[in-house]
């Protein structure tokens, strides 16, 4: 097997949002991040945004959670205007946070989560993935709701231990 050769890059700091469902651990995430970001020894700042609505139906805008990371070897002074890199784990979180990602900047989707139920209730007319739409950002499709239930089933977990019933994933 072949290794993939990917250009380094080094910036003095970046911005990450993790965004989700309520209820899909982006604050734990998030919080978890910024331990591992601290012990790292960079400057951080951090800004939790919880949802508009605590029990929203699943995969709608209105419950969309998230933690936004700004950290570097430079002073960090606020959580971030703009976001390097978005960890969106559905259509509504990517929708409801896409305008904060700087022009050319990384998103990582859950590409479990685009459906077309998932698609619908976040009131995408078609599949940001597919319509060109992102075109102006480096975007990774990742099957995270799949690889989180192989994990747990490799090291003895219940892989329907997190899932929702009826949440179409």
């Amino acid at each position: 097997m072949s290794a993939i050769s990917t250009p380094i890059q080094r910036v003095s700091d970046v911005t990450i949002l993790f965004a989700g469902d309520s209820g899909d651990g982006m604050q734990l995430t998030g919080s978890q991040f910024t331990l591992a970001t601290a012990l790292a020894r960079n400057d951080l700042a951090t800004l939790p945004d919880f949802p508009a609505e605590i029990r929203a139906p699943v995969g709608t805008t209105y419950g969309v959670s998230g933690f936004q990371l700004h950290f570097g070897e430079v002073a960090i002074h606020t959580p971030g205007d703009e976001v390097d890199l978005l960890v969106a784990m559905n259509p509504a979180a990517l929708k409801m946070n896409l305008d904060r990602v700087r022009g050319g900047g990384a998103i990582i989707v859950n590409s479990n989560s685009f459906k077309q139920r998932d698609l619908d209730l976040a009131r995408y007319d078609s599949n940001p993935l597919e319509d060109g739409s992102l075109s102006g950002f480096e975007v990774t499709t990742l099957e995270l709701t799949k690889l989180t239930r192989e994990a747990l089933k490799a090291h003895g977990g219940d892989a329907d231990v997190n899932s929702r019933p009826n949440d179409g994933r």
